[in-house]
């Protein structure tokens, strides 16, 4: 069953805690000063009014600077990041340039529909993109000069996601449709007979439906629904057969049909494994490219989210043996979608099992009723929040822009609410897959968060809190408070008082950056890593901005790393002068105390 207390006290207090604001400048104010003493949001006196008041009109223009923007030479990126689909209308080099110069952080890689030579042409051109995909660069890429006269040359550690197509259900294909494009029409109120012998497979009609999951019939009984192409029709069962497999519907409403066509069974319990033939083929290769992140699709229980990871244990073993794996090398991050009613239920037992959450709000909408999925999105990212782990919201973001330069007023709100939830990524789909405007959805997805994130610092402090108060509370049920969160605690609460520009992490293996990552904080995290793969696996954590540093700054002197990483910020136009930072390394002591500790420090930028 979904975690319900991770939502106790944390949205519902942010939203009780609009009290009348008067003076909204200094009502910020106080609140920041206030909540950056503690954690706790516990003791704050609630409101007098409801929390849909509006400003009295006469002072109107009080409330303007909230949503003003007065642009500053001070680096201030997203902390949010923006998932992207790349398919046939963004793959090509240029187009690909731009979108990651206009804030992509994570390539999504749809191996529903991708060939392999896509994929290999798609990763190709972003490993070779120039522009913003580190934060080593302002507008273009980063160089330096060694000691030798040698330039050096910041890597790209942009992140990539193999989405798997898991294990779905289909229908076959159209009698006759030899080259993909016929449609049938199903009226509303004819019978449709849905068939598992293969003899159907290649010669659907519109009362004739092969479908490619032989359980069908054991899963299903009368009144039951089954959706076809994602919902665009209904059936409702009348009649099973187990004998033959066969399912005998009716159809509520009259739709076009193409083969191949997505099936859904709400409410059904069925066998199918975690992963298809496919999906083992895809993981496998895509651990040969080295990729990031793993999304999986159609995770119903968390014995499915160890099985997969099982699997790539094995196949890491496999490639090291046949030289295409390092042995330090490591395993790609588990993202497990949640699309289903299965998933809903056992929803705190995969999180504890996955490295993060892709909240899948198209199948999931299919699958529930579709008023409630917003619910569940609020749940879901709460959960996430309180567990410290990243989650994603996915699907039809801002569908419109597919086919229209400009996104529907609706689709904004839809993104800037999923910032407000505590989302630490929005993804994009179809719109830069195969849309007519790619680049400028990301930019305006982009203009979008960070429109958000304004108005959350300005007027809404109490929102970044109580994602970092679920988080609070689910260390506390865990009872997780080793040295290392307390260090990121500390590095927060120290970047509030002193209104730090940013915290500094030097990390190995990317540990203390998401433990920071989880406390929401307000300015971004510099993760310098010596390995790209560890620093592309930060892409996905809210606020934390990679650098790769190859092993330039491990191999100073431990006491001289804190002003070597400011030093590197500064010249790469992340902090200037007078700046106040907050520096987090991993150290080995000779202590006979302590062997091995993390510290913080707090420097000025000379």
């Amino acid at each position: 069953m979904l975690a319900h207390r991770a939502l106790r006290g944390g949205a519902a207090t942010a939203i009780r805690a609009s009290a009348p604001r008067s003076t909204p400048t200094s009502h910020a104010v106080a609140s920041t000063a206030a909540s950056s003493s503690s954690f706790s949001s516990t003791t704050r006196a609630p409101s007098s009014r409801s929390s849909f008041d509006l400003p009295d009109p006469r002072n109107l223009m009080s409330y303007q600077h909230s949503w003003d923007y007065v642009p500053s030479k001070k680096w201030n990126p997203q902390l949010s990041k923006i998932v992207a689909t790349i398919g046939p209308t963004s793959e090509q080099r240029p187009v690909l340039q731009e979108i990651v110069r206009s804030g992509m952080r994570v390539m999504r890689l749809n191996f529903s529909h991708a060939t392999v030579e896509e994929v290999e042409l798609r990763m190709a051109n972003l490993r070779a993109c120039k522009g913003r995909h580190s934060v080593f660069e302002k507008g273009t890429e980063f160089e330096s000069e060694t000691s030798t006269g040698e330039s050096l040359v910041h890597k790209n550690v942009r992140a990539v996601l193999l989405d798997t197509r898991g294990p779905e259900v289909r229908m076959g294909k159209l009698a006759g449709d030899e080259s993909g494009h016929k449609n049938v029409i199903i009226e509303a109120g004819s019978v449709v007979t849905l068939r598992t012998s293969e003899d159907y497979a290649t010669s659907c009609t519109a009362s004739d439906l092969f479908i490619d999951y032989p359980g069908l019939s054991k899963c299903l009984v009368p009144g039951m629904k089954v959706l076809l192409d994602d919902g665009a029709i209904t059936l409702t069962v009348t009649s099973v057969e187990t004998d033959t497999g066969s399912v005998t519907t009716v159809a509520d409403n009259t739709g076009e049909l193409r083969s191949r066509a997505g099936v859904n069974l709400p409410g059904a319990t069925t066998d199918l494994p975690a992963m298809s033939d496919k999906d083992k083929v895809d993981i496998r290769y895509g651990m040969t490219k080295d990729v990031d992140y793993v999304a999986a699709s159609f995770i119903q229980s968390p014995g499915g989210v160890r099985e997969i990871r099982s699997y790539m244990e094995k196949c890491a073993k496999e490639l090291e043996a046949e030289g295409l794996w390092k042995k330090d090398n490591p395993l790609p991050l588990l993202i497990s979608k949640i699309e289903s009613v299965s998933a809903l239920r056992n929803f705190d037992e995969i999180l504890e099992e996955s490295d993060g959450i892709m909240v899948a709000r198209g199948d999931l909408g299919v699958e529930i009723p579709i008023q409630q999925v917003t619910n569940a999105q609020k749940e879901m990212v709460a959960a996430c929040n309180a567990a410290g782990k990243p989650v994603i919201v996915a699907t039809q973001m801002l569908e419109s822009m597919a086919k229209n330069p400009r996104p529907t007023r609706a689709e904004v709100a839809d993104v800037t609410n999923a910032i407000y939830d505590g989302a630490d990524c929005v993804m994009l789909s179809g719109e830069t897959a195969k849309g007519k405007y790619p680049v400028q959805v990301v930019q305006t997805m982009n203009e979008i968060i960070a429109s958000a994130e304004r108005f959350t610092k300005t007027s809404m402090p109490e929102f970044n809190l109580a994602a970092r108060d679920r988080f609070v509370r689910g260390q506390s049920e865990r009872k997780d408070r080793g040295v290392d969160g307390a260090i990121a605690k500390a590095a927060v609460t120290a970047a509030e008082e002193r209104d730090a520009a940013v915290i500094v992490v030097l990390t190995s293996g990317g540990v203390l950056p998401r433990l920071i990552s989880a406390y929401r904080p307000n300015v971004p995290i510099l993760a310098f890593c010596p390995s790209a793969k560890v620093a592309r696996q930060l892409m996905l954590h809210r606020g934390v901005h990679p650098i790769h540093i190859d092993d330039m700054l491990m191999n100073v002197p431990s006491v001289k790393r804190p002003a070597r990483a400011v030093q590197y910020a500064k010249q790469f136009g992340m902090v200037q002068e007078g700046d106040d930072v907050v520096v987090v390394t991993r150290e080995t002591s000779c202590d006979e105390l302590t062997t091995d500790f993390a510290s913080m420090k707090i420097c000025r930028v000379p």
